[in-house]
């Protein structure tokens, strides 16, 4: 046995003071696994190399041991690595070693270095200035936001407490949107208190607005009240049951065209002139709010990514704008009716109001699944098991995040004018990488990186305490956040008591599972196991966290738009290309089954209902489907059958479409754009090119991109949703399934 496998036995008090701080316990299979790493980059590896690296291994744990006697810093270790090496005439291997030594020094300093990050986006490096889908790198504000974001990450990372950045860094954990927080104590996503502030007024830079008198008027007011708060924090902003927020506004226009008709209509006429009159305004309001929503620019350079929960309404106004909100979409914008990108649109489905023919608004759910056919949206959420995952209904805050039931003081349950304080994602399969296929070894470490994560999370909370209602005006004093604050109150006050969410993320249990049962795991019930043990593990912390603080610690399944790339290129960096974890060159979205694979719909949808149980703070589920717009029935079999098994549920199906030859279907990714499979167009001007990424959908063909990035979106667009599942003629799970999947319309 080599001295570094029985150092535990010799001396198991040994600790090494990593740079940020922490003390760790001394591994010296480290030691050798990096000059392993080393060795791999200039000499074949035999059993004489193995022998030799053992030895080297075995001089400088003896070394480290007779030198120190009960910790030691790590770059007292790395010294000692390098001159063990250099006395034994090892100099390539130590040439490697310390190279990669340097190159990490380098990557720390350049991290913090202003200049070097802005000289990335002068340069238009893609991972600098099109780290989001939708925005617009060309254009000045954006360029303005994204210099101004160096800026922030630069002075964020030194803000956060040393050992949190250095886990950022290595990519142990990933502490989202440092461009804008801790810089700025501003919050992540909400549910915007549309509601009250249209029935109390509120004001707006120098304006004081009062309620107002009609649904034009209303609609106007929201995309204002939208344009403010997506400028006031960084994250989505949703409005919950818009139709029902809106009706009584229309009601009043109801009432002045019958006061009208009154006057000019005969009697028996009236009820119907009103009714024409105020479906239009309806229709013409819900028309401009679209469009707004589109045209506005927010203060990061950007359309914001704003979304509409709507679906529960049952009177005949509430019903009227419902029709309205999917009419527009299905007609499109623009003379060439092209896709709209925002508002993000999620459909409620509630088992005796739409679920099932007969109800009262399943003729709504029927045009729902007309308009998802052609425009992907509306997701659907479940009203049933909504409340069951989340303890109350609401629409998802942003793209996936949900807020937990929740009753103030007078034991009344709050949704709107609630939020989200940040994300802080843990890299779980580096933890099984790490771990080597040991489970005890796995769940070491991952306690270990829990106590960061919990770290950063705290100090997340911490630093969005320190903004003042002054910061934000139209979050804190002027209604959207619900209870309105004066100048001198303290944020808190709609923060604590767990009125706020703080999300623990994470990402890769596919990988995870890969590790230690391979690639081809998901029908293994011992595998499925421990994945749900991580997440049940996750929660288990995230509720004594919740307990110690009293602020909602939620697990949430990032949203990984851009992580799924980072994490894998850093660990492929670590560890080298290993089959189904990093050659893939990406990270399997959160508990999303294995893109690679064609599950069926209701084979996915199975598989992944048992994970949001435990990560009720976020998830989406997803499936994909052929061109359907010809046949919604088939969509709606899959909603049915999704209804009492999963809460939220988005559509992928192809809709870009060409108005040169009028083809619609799924564009071909070219180094010159996406472009047109029928008569190869990709002119922008004449294309509609519209993908989900994450959460959102996204328009890349929308403007120039770098070279590659085309193909790269394309690429994301599955693997940041994970396998969604194919709808085909074999499927025997629910006979209106079989009859839409027969249907000739269904595999064009």
């Amino acid at each position: 046995m080599m001295i570094w496998e029985k150092t535990e036995v010799v001396d198991n008090t040994m600790e090494v003071v990593k740079r940020d701080g922490r003390h760790l316990n001394f591994e010296p299979e480290k030691i050798y696994d990096a000059l392993r790493k080393a060795s791999d980059e200039v000499f074949p590896m035999s059993p004489v190399q193995e022998v030799k690296l053992e030895h080297l291994t075995d001089k400088i744990v003896a070394t480290i041991f007779d030198r120190f006697d009960n910790n030691i810093k790590i770059y007292e270790i790395q010294n000692i690595v390098e001159h063990v090496l250099l006395d034994a005439n090892e100099y390539k291997l130590a040439e490697v070693y310390i190279n990669y030594r340097t190159k990490r020094d380098f990557e720390r300093s350049q991290a913090t270095d202003i200049n070097f990050t802005i000289d990335k986006l002068i340069n238009k490096e893609q991972t600098v200035v099109n780290e989001n889908a939708n925005k617009d790198s060309d254009v000045f504000n954006t360029q303005r936001d994204l210099t101004a974001g160096i800026v922030g990450k630069s002075i964020g990372l030194k803000m956060l407490p040393a050992h949190v950045a250095n886990a950022h860094q290595k990519g142990d954990i990933h502490f989202h949107d440092l461009d804008y927080q801790p810089y700025a104590p501003m919050t992540n996503c909400c549910l915007v208190d549309v509601k009250g502030m249209l029935r109390d007024g509120f004001k707006l830079g120098n304006a004081v607005i009062d309620s107002p008198k009609s649904i034009q008027t209303a609609a106007a007011q929201i995309s204002q009240i939208i344009a403010n708060v997506a400028s006031s924090q960084y994250g989505g902003t949703s409005v919950n049951r818009i139709d029902e927020v809106l009706a009584p506004y229309a009601e009043l226009n109801y009432a002045k065209h019958m006061k009208d008709a009154e006057e000019w209509v005969a009697a028996e006429k009236r009820e119907a002139y009103a009714r024409a009159k105020t479906a239009k305004d309806i229709y013409d309001a819900m028309q401009s709010l679209e469009y707004e929503i589109n045209t506005l620019f927010t203060s990061n350079g950007q359309t914001p990514f704003t979304t509409f929960g709507f679906g529960l309404g049952e009177d005949w106004y509430a019903r009227e704008i419902q029709k309205a909100i999917l009419q527009n979409r299905i007609k499109g914008l623009g003379k060439e009716g092209r896709t709209a990108i925002f508002p993000k649109l999620v459909f409620t489905i509630k088992r005796g109001l739409n679920l099932n023919a007969g109800e009262p608004n399943y003729d709504i759910k029927e045009l729902a699944a007309e308009c998802a056919t052609k425009r992907m949206y509306p997701d659907i959420v479940s009203y049933d098991k909504i409340v069951e995952l989340t303890g109350s209904f609401k629409a998802p805050m942003g793209c996936r995040s949900f807020l937990q039931g929740w009753q103030d003081e007078n034991g009344q349950d709050v949704v709107d004018g609630r939020m989200n304080l940040g994300v802080v994602t843990l890299n779980l399969p580096r933890i099984a990488l790490e771990s080597k296929g040991d489970k005890d070894k796995f769940w070491q470490i991952f306690f270990e990186r829990m106590a960061v994560m919990k770290d950063a999370l705290v100090y997340r909370v911490e630093r969005v305490k320190e903004a003042t209602p002054a910061n934000a005006p139209i979050l804190y004093e002027n209604g959207a956040f619900g209870k309105r604050l004066s100048r001198t109150d303290s944020v808190n006050e709609l923060f604590k008591h767990r009125r706020a969410t703080i999300s623990a993320g994470y990402i890769g249990l596919y990988e995870v599972a890969t590790v230690f049962y391979g690639g081809e795991w998901e029908s293994n019930p011992e595998a499925k196991a421990f994945t749900l043990d991580i997440l049940r593990e996750m929660k288990k912390a995230a509720g004594e966290w919740s307990d110690e603080y009293d602020y909602h610690f939620s697990i949430y399944s990032t949203p990984s738009e851009s992580l799924t790339d980072r994490f894998c290129r850093l660990d492929t960096e670590k560890f080298g290309e290993i089959q189904d974890i990093t050659d893939k060159e990406y990270y399997t979205n959160s508990f999303h089954y294995d893109v690679r694979k064609n599950p069926t719909p209701f084979e996915k949808l199975d598989f992944e209902k048992d994970y949001p149980v435990f990560a009720s703070g976020g998830f989406i589920h997803y499936c994909e489907y052929p061109v359907l717009q010809q046949n919604p029935k088939a969509l709606e079999a899959v909603w049915d059958y999704a209804y009492d098994r999963v809460g939220y549920l988005g559509t992928n199906t192809p809709i870009d479409h060409c108005y040169e030859c009028n083809f619609e279907g799924d564009f071909t990714p070219t180094e010159r754009g996406f472009q047109c499979p029928n008569c190869g167009n990709s002119d922008p001007k004449t294309v509609d090119v519209v993908k989900r990424t994450c959460g959102y959908l996204g328009n890349p063909q929308a403007r120039p991109m770098v070279k590659g990035r085309h193909k790269e979106i394309s690429s994301r667009v599955k693997h940041m949703n994970g396998s969604v599942g194919h709808l085909s003629n074999g499927d025997d799970l629910e006979s209106v399934a079989i009859d839409a999947a027969k249907s000739p319309f269904f595999h064009q």
